[in-house]
């Protein structure tokens, strides 16, 4: 967090946190890290994310050309 209360883009997260902020389980959030469906590391026995490549990661499944919305891509930059 900043001084101010907001999140760092560089902040990382834990598969807690990353399920928190994506409304949905740990459970599904750790079996997507190890089929490497959302981008993330494992330190030792660990799962890590940052919060920044999640933001992006997350930017390209609503907008990617596979969604039906990718349209909307260029009227967002």
């Amino acid at each position: 967090m900043t001084r101010d209360g907001r999140p760092r883009d560089n902040e990382i997260l834990t598969i807690e946190d990353v399920a928190s902020y994506l409304r949905l389980t740990p459970q599904t959030i750790y079996r997507w890290a190890q089929e490497k469906r959302i981008p993330a590391v494992k330190l030792g026995k660990e799962w890590r994310f940052r919060r920044s490549i999640i933001d992006a990661w997350l930017d390209e499944q609503i907008l990617g050309d596979d969604s039906g919305f990718g349209h909307l891509k260029k009227q967002s930059l």
